[in-house]
């Protein structure tokens, strides 16, 4: 009797948890939808980018079971083999990309390298962002995150710079990104970098050359298969209104669908080349500086070392001094301007110069040179010669010691 009322109590205790677990599915279930839907619902003022407490935990929610190795090309060519009729076709993952130049630093002759602080905005469709149908109203709400755990937990394409030498992200006074989640899973990624190009230049003409160079871009693991960068089709690259560069002058930017060279990791096989973009800019070197610094200074030294043919032809220290001086001051000048520019094999523009200087100083010491041994030979024949008068006496004198004559 005992184990009867025993067995009939458990019974009842078990019929009592399982209604209870029951409950608080149903209720965890109900709660959830209520979030859904009110994240869902339009805002009663204007759309705004801060993200409410539900729309943060909509994302948590859809951050569960997001794996952010999987592209979103793969992610929609998986739904595709689920579901044959699934509307979106996957592969390829689209990427458009769009620079902002906010500054230039100097053009480095000498390392042949550039700076530049430049905004990277890079957009993409994610359908796991993807919340249905939207009403009108509520298509321009959007959620700003700059959050590091959840910026980390996206996935993000593997842009990088093929000819960087150098790059710093700004941290001032937080970490300078942005990623911007849209209603019909419009993903925007932005970063503000420091980067340093290198820049091959031809010095042939330097100072007066004009040179090409480039912003490349490309994916570093993804194929073009998997990831395709393409430029943004309203305005794929601008320029901070006023920007200038110190010693150049931008005469032309131009952005192009592919690099200089093809981007390739592995091997030269069409199946594992990288998706790369790339921005030509055509500089033309400033003048004014070079006139001031090169030109002039080696010009009037060579005006100075021409004084010394209004010197006295006997004034041999001055003319001498005055030409060696010279000499040696554009030697000078020659060797500083080298000393800034990379060792290069072929003759420069500026060479020409300063060795047509260096020659006309030296000519100058020549002329020196010569005008002064002329100038003693002329001399020594202007002398007059000693003259015997015919009345002089010629005698000979003969020495005579002890009987011997000398």
């Amino acid at each position: 009797m005992n184990v009867t009322r025993w067995n009939m109590l458990a019974n009842w205790c078990a019929i009592f948890v399982l209604g209870l677990v029951q409950g608080l599915l149903v209720l965890c279930q109900r709660e959830k939808i209520v979030r859904q839907r009110r994240f869902l619902e339009p805002p009663t003022e204007a759309p705004s980018s801060h993200p409410s407490p539900s729309a943060v935990s909509f994302l948590d929610d859809l951050l569960e079971d997001y794996d952010r190795r999987v592209t979103p090309g793969e992610f929609l060519s998986h739904l595709r083999e689920l579901d044959p009729d699934f509307p979106f076709a996957g592969g390829t993952t689209h990427v458009n990309v769009e620079l902002l130049i906010r500054s230039f630093g100097a053009v480095n002759a000498d390392t042949m390298d550039y700076d530049a602080e430049l905004y990277l905005r890079q957009s993409w469709d994610d359908f796991r962002f993807h919340r249905g149908q939207l009403p009108h109203d509520h298509n321009n709400f959007h959620l700003d995150l700059n959050d590091a755990d959840i910026i980390k937990a996206v996935w993000k394409p593997d842009t990088y710079f093929p000819n960087a030498k150098q790059g710093e992200f700004h941290y001032v006074a937080v970490p300078n990104v942005l990623l911007r989640i849209g209603p019909k899973g419009r993903v925007l990624y932005v970063l503000r970098l420091k980067l340093r190009f290198s820049c091959m230049m031809d010095l042939t003409s330097y100072p007066l050359d004009t040179q090409e160079c480039y912003i490349e871009l490309a994916s570093f693991a993804r194929t073009k298969n998997d990831v395709l960068l393409r430029w943004n089709d309203t305005k794929p690259l601008s320029f901070n209104h006023g920007i200038r560069m110190a010693n150049f002058k931008l005469e032309h930017a131009q952005y192009l669908d592919a690099c200089v060279r093809t981007t390739t990791l592995l091997h030269n096989a069409p199946e594992h080349e990288r998706s790369c973009l790339s921005v030509r800019l055509s500089l033309r070197r400033a003048f004014g500086h070079h006139l001031v610094q090169s030109y002039l200074p080696s010009l009037l030294i060579v005006v100075i070392s021409w004084v010394s043919f209004w010197l006295d032809v006997d004034a041999i220290p001055a003319r001498v001094t005055l030409g060696v001086t010279t000499l040696l001051t554009i030697s000078a000048e020659s060797t500083d301007k080298q000393a800034a520019l990379a060792p290069v094999s072929y003759v420069k523009a500026l060479d020409i110069w300063m060795a047509a200087c260096t020659m006309f100083v030296f000519c100058a010491l020549l002329e020196f040179t010569a005008v002064s041994y002329l100038a003693r030979l002329r001399s020594r024949e202007e002398r007059p010669s000693p003259i015997v008068p015919d009345d002089v006496a010629h005698f000979t004198c003969v020495y005579i010691a002890d009987g011997a004559a000398y």
